[in-house]
């Protein structure tokens, strides 16, 4: 991403409602995952995500991030995250192997998504599971894709079959922000039209905190959703999917 925008991201990444809903769905979906289980977060940022699996539980050694960021990597080793490293996400080379991989909001940033899929597979012990965001629907693209140096985004389809052709099996996919998803599809095109978005602003300020805790609590409400149901459309789209061989 550009690196004024990289900025304004570290700047927000722990308090901004789209960060913090997910972080919160992926714990509460780790929640019960052996505290010995070994992770890589796959474009960790500042390692706000691992600190929070430290906070769980899990062993602080057995955490592990990569970010082509080397401003990220600082940050992360100032946050406590020995194990975090500079690394292309299309080719890791750690010697380990691991029981969990979390990749939010990272492949979409990858020229060859297809080596990064197989990558990430050799990574991952059988049985080990792989909980991969991305942005959804090119529909939605706009200048906010455009700073974060985006390639493209995904449907949930798009997304299965790069993970289904590396064998690794599916145990659960959906889109995810479903509830703003029709805010945030006329806010793109309408500025779009416009081009307010030429500005160099983003997705990404905080803006009223009123109305950020508003925003968290609404996307937490669906995160509970997403344990019975999944939704047919979204601003994004997820696969967990399991190594099973």
């Amino acid at each position: 991403m550009e690196k004024d925008f990289e900025k304004k991201y570290h700047d927000v990444e722990t308090d901004h409602w789209w960060f913090k809903s997910r972080r919160k769905y992926l714990l509460d979906l780790l929640k019960d995952a052996p505290k010995n289980s070994k992770v890589l977060d796959i474009g960790c940022s500042s390692g706000i995500f691992l600190k929070d699996l430290e906070r769980l539980g899990f062993e602080p050694e057995n955490l592990y991030g990569v970010d082509i960021s080397e401003t990220a990597i600082e940050n992360c080793k100032a946050n406590g995250i020995k194990n975090s490293y500079v690394m292309d996400a299309q080719n890791i080379t750690l010697a380990e192997t691991f029981d969990i991989i979390i990749a939010s909001d990272c492949l979409e940033h990858l020229k060859d998504d297809v080596k990064a899929v197989k990558n990430w597979k050799s990574l991952l012990k059988v049985g080990g599971q792989m909980y991969v965001f991305v942005p959804a629907f090119m529909s939605l693209w706009s200048y906010h894709d455009e700073v974060n140096m985006h390639y493209r985004r995904y449907t949930n389809a798009e997304l299965k079959y790069k993970l289904k052709a590396e064998n690794l099996e599916i145990k659960k996919s959906s889109y995810w922000n479903f509830f703003l998803f029709l805010p945030v599809y006329l806010f793109r095109k309408i500025s779009a039209v416009f081009q307010k978005n030429k500005t160099g602003k983003s997705d990404i300020s905080i803006g009223n905190s009123l109305v950020n805790s508003a925003l968290l609590q609404l996307i937490i409400f669906e995160n509970k959703l997403l344990k019975v149901v999944n939704f047919p459309f979204g601003v994004s789209t997820f696969c967990i999917a399991k190594r099973v061989s």
